[in-house]
């Protein structure tokens, strides 16, 4: 088994979508997780705050700038995750495909490695 973490990617307009049938998306959402865990692959599911109550802190320079959100320049806003642990990548993308999502948004579908995979110091 491995562990996939499903990234909900959104856009103003697809956010604006899902907001319209909050109501909706949250009981589909519910759906979606309860049968993640009658699955036997669900280990966490989290949503995000709206993106003007988040900062991002930018290490460009020598020092750390500090930016109020919301942020102009980006298309697309990561608002949560679902992580799975499924036995290939194939089942994460056929478990993606069902996430309860506004026309517009995307998931990107990412493998979580294993600790063992990763570098250890003195190894």
């Amino acid at each position: 088994m491995a562990k996939y973490m499903l990234i909900m990617r959104g856009t103003d307009e697809s956010n604006a979508a899902m907001m319209a049938d909050i109501d909706e998306m949250m009981a589909t959402s519910r759906q979606f997780i309860e049968d993640l865990f009658k699955a036997g692959v669900y280990v966490a599911a989290e949503g995000l705050d709206d993106p003007a109550q988040g900062v991002v802190v930018d290490f460009s320079g020598e020092t750390p700038v500090v930016t109020d959100g919301p942020y102009g320049e980006t298309k697309e806003l990561f608002g949560g995750f679902f992580l799975i642990d499924v036995a290939s990548k194939q089942e994460a993308i056929e478990w993606a495909k069902r996430v309860p999502a506004a026309p517009g948004a995307k998931i990107e579908v990412r493998r979580v490695p294993g600790s063992d995979e990763v570098p250890q110091a003195g190894r």
